[in-house]
Parts: C-alpha cells; sequence; structure tokens
C-alpha cells in the first residue's frame, strides 16, 4: 500500500481520498479551509498537514483535487508548494479542471506528472465510479493508474501531457450542446401538452437518447436543480475551451453561445444549481 498526499477535500477530493483509504493506503491530507481536512481525517484516518509540501514529503505519491489554475500553481509551485518538498520517484496526479497550459508547466517541472481531470460528479465521486482522462507519459501513468483505480470506473491514457484536460474541454463541449437540445426539446413537449413520460418513454430508447435525457429529463420536468455540478464550474469548464479553441483554431459557436445562456441562468439565481438548470432560461 502507498503512502499519499491528498490536497484538496472538498466535494469531489474527499470522496476520492475516502476510496484511497478504504483501499489501504495512507493518507496525509492537506486543504485551505484546514477544518475540512480535519472533519476528513476524523471520519477516515490519516493526518492532517500544515502545509502542500508537508503533506508531500517523503510520499510515494501526491494527488490534488482544487479549484483552478492559480489553486494549482500555489499548490505545486508555490514557496510552501509540493514540488519542492517531493520525491524524484514519486508521482504527482492532479484531478482539478484547469488549462492545458499549466498542465504541460508541471511535466515540464517534474518527471512523474498526471493531468487527470475526471467526469461524473459529486455521485461519481462518492460511488468510486468516476471517468479519468488522462494525459503524460507512460511512466507517469503506470505509477498513477493502480491508485485511481480505488475510485474510478474508467481510466483513458489519452496522450501527452495536457492531453487530459484538452479532453475535458471535448466533454463540457459536448454536454453544453446536449444540454440546450434536451431543454428545448423538454420545453416543446410542454408546450404540446404531451405526457412527459409517455414522451420519454418514447424518445429514450432510440437515437435521441443520452445520459442527459436518461438522468435528467423528470427532474428538469419537476423543477429539481440539485444535482452537484453547479453552473459556476460548467462557466469556468466552457471559459478554459473557448481560451484553448481560440490557441488551436477550432470553432465553437454552440459552446460560446450555451455558456452565454449559462450567464443569464447565472442572473436568474441559479449559479450553484447543476448544468441541468440551463432549462429554467426558457419559458414553459
Amino acid at each position: 500500500m502507498a503512502h499519499i498526499a491528498f490536497i484538496g477535500t472538498g466535494i469531489m477530493g474527499g470522496p476520492m481520498a475516502r476510496h484511497l483509504a478504504v483501499a489501504g493506503h495512507r493518507l496525509t491530507v492537506f486543504n485551505r479551509t484546514r477544518a475540512k481536512a480535519e472533519a476528513w481525517v476524523a471520519a477516515n484516518g490519516g493526518s492532517v498537514a500544515d502545509s502542500p509540501a508537508d503533506a508531500a514529503r517523503g510520499q510515494d505519491a501526491v494527488i490534488a483535487c482544487v479549484g483552478n489554475d492559480a489553486d494549482l500553481a500555489a499548490i505545486t509551485l508555490g514557496s510552501d508548494g509540493a514540488f519542492a518538498a517531493m520525491r524524484d520517484d514519486a508521482v504527482f496526479v492532479d484531478h482539478t479542471t484547469v488549462s492545458a497550459d499549466i498542465a504541460r508547466r508541471l511535466a515540464a517541472a517534474r518527471a512523474l506528472v498526471v493531468d487527470a481531470p475526471v467526469s461524473g460528479g459529486q455521485a461519481g465521486a462518492e460511488n468510486g465510479k468516476l471517468s479519468i482522462m488522462c494525459g503524460g507519459s507512460g511512466a507517469a501513468m503506470a505509477a498513477a493508474e493502480p491508485l485511481m483505480a480505488a475510485y474510478a470506473l474508467r481510466i483513458v491514457h489519452v496522450g501527452g501531457p495536457g492531453a487530459g484536460q484538452q479532453t475535458k474541454m471535448v466533454n463540457q463541449i459536448a454536454i453544453a450542446g446536449v444540454l440546450q437540445g434536451l431543454s428545448e426539446a423538454l420545453r416543446f413537449a410542454q408546450a404540446s401538452d404531451l405526457d412527459l413520460d409517455r414522451v420519454f418513454e418514447a424518445i429514450s430508447g432510440g437515437a435521441a437518447q443520452s445520459w442527459q435525457m436518461v438522468n435528467r429529463w423528470q427532474t428538469m420536468a419537476a423543477d429539481r436543480f440539485d444535482f452537484g455540478f453547479a453552473i459556476d464550474w460548467m462557466r469556468k469548464d466552457l471559459g478554459l475551451a473557448l481560451d484553448e479553441a481560440r490557441k488551436n483554431g477550432a470553432t465553437l459557436p454552440v459552446a460560446a453561445l450555451v455558456d452565454q445562456f449559462y450567464a443569464e441562468v447565472q442572473k436568474m439565481g441559479g449559479a450553484r444549481q447543476d448544468t441541468s438548470a440551463l432549462v429554467r432560461r426558457l419559458p414553459k
């Protein structure tokens, strides 16, 4: 079993770290809000560190799940960051959704780095069934994959440094378009006075079927939007995708439009509602 530093014990990181502890690994955790780290240790065992460097010192692996590029840079490259304290043979795994640029920057700073954003949301983290898209070297993946298996249903090594983050952008671009189409379809069905359960039964087994339809059709119809992945986070992710598209020349008209639609839902008070709240901006 490995000695692991886990940095970021929030909604996603906390459950992932718990799965590692259940698997028998020994964890030292750090969280910017110390009370969260202490609560995690009280529930799961392990120890609390005073800084990312203290958490990382002497460990076999350091795993992070923080907020954004600036947070990730601070906990890795900052004055009390993990990189200065890590063993040369330790692997660093980042589950934060960030830019491909910082993923490549971290990979250039250390030999064993995996950018590994996840899909599956809070439920996937709680149930240990996340999908993880990974960028990094083969050696880094070989070190990281046995650890990630504790909380993942699917782990795919997509390519070199930054490829994991770019794949997460692909994921969010696809979700944005599907949710807009689903929102319009639901409102059309309501305007037509159709039985929504019958409509779902009729279309969910054919070409229109999607994960969003299967899991969100009924809840969107019931105005329930409390399923974890907040619109604030989706806008952050779409912003990363749109920035990357400006660099690689891709054209993302639907993603850009849906991003602005999400801005409208934020102004309606939906910033912390999940992404299916996109339907709120369409009148019933």
